[in-house]
């Protein structure tokens, strides 16, 4: 084989290579129903009050929580069952009173099934276990929307001896997949509005501008932006689901701002795409102070009159990293750069929150930051 097949034949893949790495990554494109939601396509909160039944005794206590009483008297009573002249011997531990909540999605039908949340009112202990009866589960309107009962699932394990108890989860919560049915719909046609609004769940205004221009074209001229978060889709004379098909599967670029986000309780530090920061130095540093206290017990001289007492003895020492030297934080490009120059630092997360809040401050941070 010649010299010069044979070096093209092991150099041009190691050029290829080198020459991806070198180029800039695509950037990722979205679909437009992965970043935008239907205005009016939305879910509603239900809320219902109910009584859990078939606890291993950690239930409420019924002398505490007067409600769990009186729920269940109405409830035995509604059932044939009369215990009003007995109410002092009504001490059951396996019924417990709990608050219900559900999200009714949009386009529920009537009959279709949507999971519920069930949370301890009183102070039960344990619902694992239970079983909720039949509750009733209310809109903001006061009106009935499904209807919820079933055995809840807490997750939670607890475990106590004499001595000791473990608890893993909250086992006062629990959830009932599936466990409440529709009874009311809440009237909704995409099919008879022609003016619909998609918005944007972090709103900017260059991508609502490359969603409208997606959107005109694949449909000519139906899509205007009219603020950061919102497009508006006339689509007078189309099919209107056969649209928004076509529309929820375009791709686009979205764009975000630079910002920084920083979690003080955590630690934590995150940085967008498009964080870039000026030319600064920098010079980090730690004082510590340790106060150390070794009291020391004072004996009197044989046969005297003193008494034994014990003398404090505090040793306070402060350390100074006043030999850290002063570093030069070079102009960033892209993030990958401002990484590396800040992981080049050798500084921590906790220093480099006060590290990024100074640089804000000096104003060589060209970002948003945000303190949380």
């Amino acid at each position: 084989m010649p010299i010069r097949r044979r070096l093209a034949r092991h150099v041009l893949p190691l050029l290829v290579a080198a020459l991806a790495l070198a180029a800039p990554a695509a950037q990722a494109q979205v679909r437009v129903k992965d970043i935008a939601d239907l205005e009016g396509v939305r879910s509603n909160q239900l809320v219902g009050y109910g009584l859990v039944v078939g606890l291993n005794n950690t239930g409420d206590k019924l002398n505490n929580a007067i409600f769990t009483r009186q729920s269940l008297i109405g409830m035995l009573e509604r059932l044939g069952v009369n215990t009003r002249d007995q109410l002092a011997q009504l001490q059951t531990k396996n019924v417990a009173a709990v608050m219900v909540t559900a999200d009714l999605p949009a386009f529920a039908r009537s009959g279709s099934r949507i999971d519920v949340g069930v949370s301890a009112l009183g102070d039960a202990t344990d619902l694992t276990g239970g079983t909720l009866v039949v509750t009733p589960l209310l809109g903001a309107d006061g009106e009935v929307y499904a209807v919820a009962q079933g055995a809840l699932a807490t997750g939670a394990i607890t475990a106590k001896g004499a001595a000791g108890s473990v608890t893993r989860g909250v086992p006062t919560a629990g959830k009932i997949a599936n466990g409440a049915t529709v009874e009311r719909e809440v009237p909704f046609r995409l099919d008879r509005d022609d003016n619909l609004r998609p918005g944007l769940r972090n709103p900017d205004f260059t991508t609502a501008r490359r969603i409208a221009d997606a959107i005109n074209h694949v449909l000519d001229g139906v899509g205007r932006v009219t603020d950061p978060r919102t497009v508006v889709l006339d689509l007078t004379g189309h099919d209107v689901i056969a649209s928004l098909e076509a529309i929820d599967d375009l791709r686009v670029e979205p764009d975000s701002p630079a910002v920084v986000v920083i979690d003080e309780a955590t630690g934590t530090v995150v940085m967008g795409a498009d964080v870039r920061i000026s030319e600064v130095a920098i010079a980090e540093g730690n004082l510590t102070i340790r106060v150390t206290e070794t009291p020391e017990v004072s004996q009197p001289a044989p046969f005297s009159n003193g008494q034994t007492a014990v003398v404090p003895r505090t040793n306070i020492q402060v350390n100074d990293q006043h030999n850290r030297r002063l570093g030069l934080l070079p102009r960033t490009v892209t993030l990958r750069d401002l990484v590396s120059n800040i992981n080049a630092l050798g500084v921590g997360p906790r220093d480099l929150i006060s590290i990024l809040q100074a640089i804000k401050a000096a104003g060589a941070l060209q970002a948003d930051l945000r303190l949380r």
